[in-house]
C-alpha cells in the first residue's frame, strides 16, 4: 500500500510538472526492464542500429536505472508538446518539426532541474538525475510503464487523444512515490498507415525500427556518404523525418504546443528549394544558433541536399 506522503508527494510533483510547461507526467517504479532485455539485445544482433555504435554501450544502464542512480526507487516520465502552429511551405525541403525551434535538450533540461529543485525544496534532499534523450535510458518504454501511452507501430509514444509529438524526459531518483499502472492497451489496432508510407521500408511489422534505413538516421546520424540505393527515397526530407508521424490518425489531435523558445526562425518556414539549395554558411549558423540542426554541421546539410537534388 501507499503511504499517504507517496500519494500526496507524487501529486505535488505532478502539479509542479504541469505549471512549468510539461503536457503530462507519470511515475514508475525503477526496476529491471525484464521485457525490454531480449528487444534490445535483438535489435541489435540484427544490426538495426547501422553505424550507431554508442547503442552499443551502457547495455545493462540501458536496462536497469538503479546503474545510473545507485539506490533508485523511481522514475518519473514527462512529456512535453513540441507540434507547431505553423509548418514549412509544400515546395521546400524540409526538416523534421522538432527542430524548428531552438534546441530541445537545453530546454527541457532546464525544466527538469527546476522541477528537481521543487522536489528538494519541498518534499526532502534526494539522490537524481535528469534525463532528456541525453544517456542510456529507454524512454520510451519508461512512459508507457508510467501509464502515459503505448509504444505504436512506429515505434515512438502514442497519447491516447494527444498524439505522438511530444519530447519525452526522466528524472530518475531514489524517493518512494505512488506509481501508476502501466499503459497496457495498443491502441493502433489493425492500423499500418507508418508502416505503409514510410519510404525506405525502416517500419518492420513487429513494432521495430531498422534504424539503419531510417530517413533520420541518414540526414542526421550517418556521417560518411548516403548509399546509393537510397537515391530518390528521402521525398525532401534533408533533417530528420516525419512522415510516420505526419500520416498517423492520432495525430489528428495535435495541439500547437505553447513553448516561445520552439517558435522558428521567421525565415525558415517559408525557404524555398532554391532558397536550401543557395544556404550559405552565415546563413545556416543565422537560422540554426541555437537549433538541433546543428548537429548535422553546414557539410552535413549540404550533403543531404546534394542527395536529394541529384
Amino acid at each position: 500500500m501507499n503511504s499517504k506522503s507517496q500519494i500526496k508527494n507524487s501529486k505535488l510533483i505532478k502539479s509542479e510538472a504541469i505549471s512549468l510547461g510539461f503536457s503530462s507526467c507519470g511515475v514508475a517504479k525503477a526496476e529491471f526492464l525484464e521485457e525490454e532485455a531480449p528487444k534490445l539485445e535483438s535489435w541489435l544482433k540484427n544490426d538495426f542500429h547501422g553505424k550507431m555504435q554508442y547503442m552499443e554501450n551502457h547495455f545493462d544502464k540501458r536496462l536497469d536505472p538503479t546503474k545510473l542512480v545507485p539506490g533508485a526507487k523511481t522514475v518519473i516520465s514527462l512529456q512535453y508538446n513540441y507540434f507547431p502552429k505553423e509548418k514549412q511551405i509544400s515546395n521546400s525541403y524540409q526538416i523534421s518539426k522538432y527542430a524548428y525551434g531552438e534546441d530541445y535538450h537545453h530546454i527541457l533540461k532546464k525544466k527538469l532541474f527546476e522541477l528537481l529543485n521543487f522536489i528538494q525544496e519541498n518534499i526532502g534532499e534526494v539522490d537524481a538525475r535528469v534525463f532528456t534523450d541525453s544517456a542510456p535510458v529507454l524512454e520510451r518504454a519508461w512512459a508507457k510503464k508510467a501509464g502515459l501511452g503505448w509504444i505504436g507501430k512506429h515505434s515512438l509514444l502514442i497519447t491516447p487523444q494527444k498524439g505522438s509529438f511530444y519530447f519525452l524526459a526522466e528524472i530518475i531518483l531514489d524517493l518512494e512515490l505512488e506509481y501508476d499502472h502501466e499503459f497496457k492497451t495498443d491502441h493502433c489496432g489493425k492500423c499500418t498507415k507508418c508502416i505503409d508510407a514510410c519510404p525506405t521500408e525502416a517500419i518492420l511489422p513487429n513494432n521495430t525500427i531498422d534504424g539503419s534505413k531510417c530517413i533520420s538516421y541518414f540526414t542526421i546520424e550517418l556521417k560518411e556518404e548516403i548509399p546509393t540505393n537510397m537515391k530518390g527515397k528521402f521525398n525532401d526530407w534533408i533533417f530528420g523525418c516525419d512522415i510516420c508521424q505526419d500520416v498517423c490518425p492520432w495525430n489528428n489531435f495535435s495541439k500547437p504546443h505553447q513553448e516561445p523558445l520552439f517558435k522558428p526562425h521567421p525565415d525558415l518556414l517559408q525557404m524555398t528549394k532554391n532558397d536550401w539549395e543557395e544556404i550559405t554558411e552565415d546563413v545556416f549558423k543565422q537560422l540554426f544558433k541555437r537549433s538541433a540542426v546543428k548537429r548535422t554541421k553546414y557539410l552535413g546539410l549540404k550533403r543531404n541536399i546534394g542527395f536529394i537534388k541529384k
